[in-house]
């Protein structure tokens, strides 16, 4: 069981990072709340989880604990899997996901691509209890609020699409939404184009 993986950021997207630990390259799928913790560092820690099936072994990566354990979470609800997990984390941070859930949001939860009336419902039914002991303070809900910094708009186009493709939304889809985010709002940043486009898709 890998607990956490620390070495040499090697290579980062909206949707993997690749970290090199003691020669080996580790590559984890990650949130945008995680890609946007550890951008820019040189050196990171991401604690794990591993999905090992008989077809695949896929790591998931978490910049804190606290967001390992909404995902664990989340994958025990019937209906959600690990990439459904990923893309909730990277719809809310998990302040913002324990508000909606402990306020039985749902019309929220089913913005997130995937995500019905049943399995919302069951998200909320299912783990209310839970994350109110997991100590973390709820936030109200404010999408696209994040800080925008200096960013080449393509760079920005091409993350952005990347990344909601490897969250499973179809390219053409993709492509227009981000196009005319990003024509609406030039300087936006990754994060807030995804979360954008969430909305959009």
């Amino acid at each position: 069981m890998i607990e956490y993986v620390s070495g040499k950021l090697d290579a980062l997207t909206p949707a993997t990072a690749t970290v090199e630990c003691h020669g080996v390259g580790f590559l984890l799928n990650i949130s945008l709340n995680t890609f946007s913790a550890i951008q820019g560092k040189a050196e990171v820690r991401l604690y794990v989880y591993e999905s090992i099936r008989e077809d695949a072994w896929v790591l998931f990566g978490f910049a804190t604990m606290q967001e390992r354990q909404l995902f664990l979470q989340l994958i025990s609800v019937s209906g959600v899997g690990g990439n459904t997990a990923r893309t909730i984390l990277s719809a809310f941070t998990p302040a913002e996901l324990c508000n909606v859930i402990l306020n039985g949001d749902e019309k929220m939860l089913k913005t997130v691509k995937g995500l019905g009336s049943k399995t919302s419902q069951r998200i909320i039914v299912e783990l209310k209890d839970k994350v109110a002991s997991l100590g973390i303070t709820p936030e109200a809900v404010q999408p696209g609020d994040e800080p925008a910094t200096a960013s080449f708009n393509k760079q920005v186009y091409d993350d952005a699409t990347e990344a909601l493709k490897a969250l499973g939304y179809s390219p053409a889809p993709v492509a227009k939404a981000v196009k005319a985010i990003l024509k609406d709002e030039p300087d936006a940043t990754v994060e807030k184009v995804i979360k954008r486009a969430f909305k959009m898709l």
